[in-house]
């Protein structure tokens, strides 16, 4: 972070006053979130925390050797058909909803466990919350980087306020087709969306910087999960992705799997070695070189379960 406490808790109080008639992500919801009322994303005026653990399983600069600080948000502004998130970003089991000094106290007890960054998973729609706890904890004293790990799917004008907040961001960016966006996510102005805010996310920090451990310090990784019967718009995606200057580092990703309650007819299985290989052809092709391809047999290593103290094990 390079802003003071007393600038991020302004900000924070700039955002956090759009919570009355909340407009934090492209739904623009509308709804008063700070009398109680909930949206798309199903979250009031506290941030629903679903656990805060050291987490290895990330990118090799996110994760590094001591762990990334992960702090697993309820709640989201999708409604991805196929969610591995699912009791969580559709809040299906019981969380505690944090006040800022509890959040505080998670990134603190993160960053005593010895953890590379502080990494908050789902924030879109609990921005102000964030802040309001990075106050608290920048007062205090925190230097680690903090990583933004979303769905992709922002408004533009809340990540401007994030500047100097933000070190890393991991977006997704799911799909090119707007009608498949519709589909699966409800979201029909996902690419539109999803694009302006990676081109947001590239002009803040830039291309991915590491220390001389190889972990992560400032940029942009962004992550495509490849999806069968090529429902992701792969060759779209990854074009765009190598037009932006500075390139972002890639984290080309093949651990879909059918999740609880996805029934869309056209992904009932996992990927093919054929699909994945024709993706993988062309992320050499367009001469990726920063970034990450998964195994095609993560799909059956990635599947947490929330309802553990660790959902990864």
């Amino acid at each position: 972070m390079n802003c003071s406490a007393e600038e991020i808790r302004a900000r924070a109080a700039v955002l956090r006053a759009r919570l009355a008639s909340c407009d934090l992500c492209p739904r623009r919801c509308g709804v008063n979130r700070l009398r109680g009322e909930r949206g798309v994303c199903g979250v009031a005026a506290d941030a629903p925390v679903a656990a805060a653990v050291p987490h290895f399983g990330e990118e090799p600069p996110i994760s590094g050797t001591r762990g990334a600080g992960t702090i697993f948000l309820g709640g989201c502004s999708l409604r991805c058909a196929y969610c591995q998130n699912h009791q969580i970003s559709r809040l299906d089991i019981v969380m505690p909803e944090v006040t800022a000094a509890q959040l505080a106290d998670h990134i603190r007890d993160l960053e005593r466990q010895g953890c590379h960054n502080i990494e908050f998973v789902t924030p879109t729609h609990v921005v102000p919350q964030i802040l309001d706890a990075l106050a608290i904890a920048a007062a205090d004293g925190l230097s680690l980087p903090i990583v933004f790990n979303s769905g992709g799917y922002e408004a533009v004008d809340v990540l401007r306020e994030l500047g100097g907040i933000v070190d890393v961001y991991l977006p997704d960016l799911k799909y090119a087709d707007p009608q498949t966006a519709a589909t699966l996510s409800n979201a029909e102005d996902y690419w539109e969306r999803a694009t302006a805010a990676v081109s947001e996310m590239v002009r803040q920090v830039g291309r991915l910087e590491k220390d001389a451990n190889g972990v992560a310090r400032r940029g942009v990784i962004v992550r495509h999960l490849v999806l069968p019967n090529d429902l992701a718009g792969s060759e779209r995606v990854l074009s765009f992705l190598a037009g932006l200057v500075p390139r972002p580092a890639l984290s080309l990703m093949a651990q879909f799997y059918p999740a609880a309650d996805c029934r869309h007819p056209l992904l009932q299985r996992p990927l093919s070695p054929a699909e994945y290989d024709r993706v993988r052809a062309l992320v050499e092709q367009l001469g990726f070189e920063d970034g990450w391809i998964q195994d095609l047999e993560s799909e059956r290593t990635y599947r947490p379960d929330f309802e553990r103290s660790h959902p990864f094990g």
